[in-house]
């Protein structure tokens, strides 16, 4: 009894497994971007890198992450020379059309672009593309001190809003005048030096340091130990995180340090921005950075004032 293409009745024909050309890449389907903000990708976007022992961040696992740069021709007196990409330092991405950065990188004339959902420095073959953008306008604190910088604070305004994407978000900042308990672990990321001085190198891929919030009595006390000497008052336009013997360094300015949002998981929001500190953390002294919380009222009033919603970056 024979009634199908098998030798005996009650045997089932399988069908045969799907074979692809081994040349054919295989694309997997894009991962939802979620256009709330604050949102960290612990296990990276796409794929994981293994044996991260030098601090490297997965693919898009800290999506608001921009490096700021500056552009320059090649050759400054011939009108069509070729320009170039400096790097400056970093930032994070707030609104699609919005960066928040450090004064101390934007106080003076200069042609700026941005770049969300870089990565790898040295490489363009991510399995997503970054994005660049000029900044058609920058707002700088109106008490910035250049000397001092008290209120090292600005916003960079794109000529056209950036395309949220797995490896491109927005970071949440924090309720004004609210800080995180002093010993919450916290992240800072760039792309800035490894140790200070001449042997320090700026990093190819983006390095994430976990800190923890540093109380504001610690952190004057220990940076009177320093050649800033007894007498120094840490202005209250600053914050302190780290003292652990490692911290941002030179070309990190203008990056964000991020906390972890309570009560939801891989979420976090801005509560600092790079500004400066004392050999790079290594003797324990903490790094100071400007205090978001502080500066809340500012960038939603600039913001407003541009046309665009606050909400972007409310958690």
């Amino acid at each position: 009894m024979k009634t199908g293409q098998c030798e005996f009745y009650l045997d089932v024909c399988c069908e045969l497994p799907n074979k692809k050309n081994p040349d054919e890449v295989i694309t997997p389907p894009p991962p939802p971007a979620r256009k709330d903000c604050g949102w960290r990708n612990p296990d990276g976007v796409g794929f994981r890198i293994t044996g991260d022992d030098n601090h490297e961040t997965n693919f898009g696992e800290f999506p608001w992450m921009i490096a700021l740069l500056k552009r320059e021709p090649v050759d400054p007196n011939d009108p069509n020379s070729e320009t170039l990409n400096i790097y400056l330092g970093g930032g994070s991405l707030i609104h699609p059309s919005v960066v928040l950065t450090a004064a101390h990188y934007v106080d003076k004339p200069q042609k700026l672009r941005v770049r969300a959902g870089e990565w790898d420095t040295q490489t363009r073959q991510e399995i997503y593309p970054y994005q660049e953008r000029d900044v058609a306008k920058v707002k700088i604190h109106k008490d910035y001190n250049k000397h001092t910088l008290f209120y090292d604070v600005a916003l960079l305004f794109l000529s056209v809003p950036m395309q949220l994407a797995p490896n491109v978000g927005l970071v949440c900042l924090p309720v004004e005048r609210q800080l995180p308990r002093a010993g919450t672990n916290c992240f800072a990321t760039g792309w800035g030096k490894d140790q200070f001085g001449r042997d320090g190198k700026y990093q190819v891929i983006l390095k994430k340091k976990e800190l923890p919030v540093v109380d504001r009595n610690a952190c004057q006390k220990a940076l009177r130990k320093t050649r800033l000497g007894g007498l120094f008052e840490l202005h209250s336009s600053f914050m302190c995180a780290g003292g652990q013997g490692s911290d941002t360094c030179t070309g990190d300015g203008g990056s964000p340090l991020v906390c972890p949002v309570e009560y939801e998981k891989d979420r976090y929001e801005q509560v600092g921005i790079v500004s400066w500190g004392i050999g790079c953390g290594q003797d324990g002294t903490p790094g100071v950075y400007t205090d978001v919380s502080k500066m809340r009222a500012w960038i939603d009033d600039k913001i407003v004032a541009e046309g665009y919603e606050p909400r972007a970056y409310v958690a």
